[in-house]
């Protein structure tokens, strides 16, 4: 099956909880076709610090893993902060590597730092590694990729 096509709309508009979403697209979903079939993966709004997929809406970062949704564990990568002024991602963490793209979304300006083994180890796996701020790097999961994992940092 093929990826379905959503354009992503980046509206400046007041929620409920006061915050502007930096990303809203509630029209229609992505499909990742990974190792466990076709998943339709819906992302509806992306605002400062929180994320809603699949109608549910989350307060931390994301791993995307063929699929299936999960929380970032980053407790590894914390003895690197020091080193970056904010915990950044590396190659200690539980990197969902299995697929031919991995998209990284550094956060809502970027600011995530994504360590160079990181890219060492996406170019050692043949792994096409795509780091963009998170509202870029959703539009990029959006547009009908097959065989891509994700993370996805929703602060900074």
């Amino acid at each position: 099956m093929s990826g379905t096509q959503c354009h992503a709309v980046v509206r400046a508009r007041s929620s409920s909880t006061g915050a502007e979403p930096i990303w809203t697209d509630s029209r229609r979903g992505h499909t990742i076709d990974g190792q466990v079939g076709s998943v339709i993966v819906r992302f509806t709004d992306f605002s400062f610090g929180s994320m809603r997929v699949d109608g549910v809406t989350y307060d931390h970062d994301l791993i995307i893993d063929r699929g299936k949704i999960r929380k970032r564990t980053k407790t590894a990568s914390k003895k690197f902060r020091g080193g970056y002024g904010h915990t950044p991602l590396s190659i200690a963490e539980d990197i969902p590597w299995r697929c031919r793209r991995l998209v990284i979304g550094t956060g809502a300006h970027g600011a995530l730092p994504v360590m160079t083994q990181v890219r060492q180890e996406a170019q050692r796996r043949n792994v096409d590694l795509v780091v963009l701020p998170t509202a870029e790097a959703i539009d990029v999961l959006t547009e009908g990729a097959t065989d891509t994992n994700a993370v996805l940092h929703l602060t900074c």
